[in-house]
């Protein structure tokens, strides 16, 4: 599908076959990335990665074996007010919107530029539906929540969740800006 010139992986549509290759480097980035947080997880990892509210999926590529991940999926009114938070926010409902999620790449390849890379497909795909992109970190994820204010993502609340130990902090992407009128 895709990859910076000279990138030594590329990026495509995730294939069913890619999903326990996916599990080895998600439980192997683990330990470094400290996500997900809850390790082990309650859920078998497919069902950790392939979600319910699951839109289009991504992975990248090198050496014919995936070493990234990253998934679009449809934003809800839910009953813990996530969509709430983004929608009070944006300024749009939750069907404007859509939510980057579960993007994790290979630990070696942090620093890279691959989950730079799958996050650009992913903001594409969803400003190309004329959608808002969103997206959560955990709270205390201080490194990649300053990574993503770096790219433009805007921190909009915090959240509460049952089934985490810590809050998750919500981002929005805004729109890009204009350009001089000509």
């Amino acid at each position: 599908m895709s990859a910076p010139a000279g990138a030594p992986w590329t990026i495509r549509l995730r294939a069913a076959e890619d999903l326990p290759a996916l599990a080895e480097v998600l439980a192997a980035q683990q330990a470094v990335a400290d996500y997900p947080v809850q390790w082990p997880l309650p859920v078998p990892v497919e069902d950790f990665l392939v979600r319910a509210r699951e839109e289009a999926a991504w992975v990248a590529v090198r050496n014919g074996r995936p070493v990234g991940h990253v998934t679009v999926q449809r934003v809800v009114d839910d009953p813990d007010g996530v969509g709430a938070t983004w929608a009070a926010a944006t300024g749009v409902g939750v069907a404007r919107m859509a939510e980057v999620a579960v993007l994790f790449v290979a630990a070696d390849l942090r620093g890279t530029g691959v989950g730079g890379a799958l996050l650009d497909v992913a903001v594409d795909h969803i400003r190309h539906q004329g959608r808002t992109p969103v997206l959560d970190v955990v709270c205390t994820h201080q490194e990649v929540r300053a990574y993503y204010r770096r790219r433009g993502w805007e921190e909009v609340g915090e959240v509460a969740l049952d089934w985490l130990p810590v809050p998750i902090t919500l981002l929005v992407l805004p729109p890009p800006a204009a350009g001089p009128a000509g």
